[in-house]
């Protein structure tokens, strides 16, 4: 197995691990309540996904 000659600076490793990065998720409104969510998922809202109620949401109570 081939061995390297010399050891790779520090510099050099960090170049090569600058486009090791985390992306951001594309945010979406929702049509029915306009509360922003992840694109192509069931809003967490209202339940609404493309103009249709899929899933019952429970009504949480006001804090106060």
């Amino acid at each position: 197995m081939p061995l390297q000659k010399r050891k790779h600076s520090q510099s050099r490793r960090d170049k090569r691990r600058t486009h090791w990065k985390i992306a951001r998720p594309s945010l979406r409104r929702c049509s029915q309540c306009g509360r922003a969510g992840i694109s192509h998922r069931v809003c967490p809202g209202c339940g609404f996904y493309r103009g249709r109620a899929v899933i019952a949401v429970k009504k949480s109570a006001p804090a106060s």
